[in-house]
């Protein structure tokens, strides 16, 4: 009899241990997997930071394009330089490059900068000229768009403050 109740404070205490190791061997997983999932995130945000540096660094050669196609009127290899600035735009766009569209909207200044102002019938703060084209990579604003702003009035026409 008293075998039997040795016996069976062993299984109960091999039981708690068996237990025991399990919960550890549960939360060591959990651990694990919170490890990866962190380690994934963390990967693709390195991604994301090392694309946007290149995406900016090459908005230099996009301006530099939009800027020689106008005075290539004559050209005859206008065909050529459109079909190559086409192709970086979608390759750009591919990687989540858009432009902000700003003319005739209102001032945001998470998407814009102001250059300057002019007096004019249109509403307070509505953007009238864009001077250098603003990009979002994504959801994220790597460029804000350099703007002319309407301040309400109608004194004379090109006054700027700035």
């Amino acid at each position: 009899m008293e075998d039997i109740e040795e016996l069976k404070k062993e299984l109960a205490e091999q039981t708690r241990l068996a237990e025991e190791r399990l919960n550890q061997l549960q939360y060591l997983q959990a651990d694990f997997d919170n490890f990866r999932r962190w380690s994934a995130k963390e990967k693709d945000m390195i991604t994301a930071l090392a694309n946007e540096k290149l995406i900016h660094d090459l908005l230099v050669i996009l301006d530099d394009f939009e800027r020689a196609l106008p005075s290539l009127e004559q050209e005859k290899n206008r065909e050529g330089m459109e079909m190559i600035y086409k192709k970086f735009t979608k390759i750009l766009s591919d990687y989540g490059l858009q432009p902000i569209d700003c003319v005739g909207k209102k001032f945001d200044p998470r998407f814009h900068e102001v250059l300057c102002t002019e007096k004019c019938p249109q509403e307070q703060n509505t953007i009238l000229e864009d001077f250098g084209k603003g990009y979002q990579l994504k959801s994220k604003v790597i460029r804000p768009s350099k703007v002319k702003i309407a301040e309400h009035g109608e004194d004379k026409e090109g006054e700027n403050n700035g």
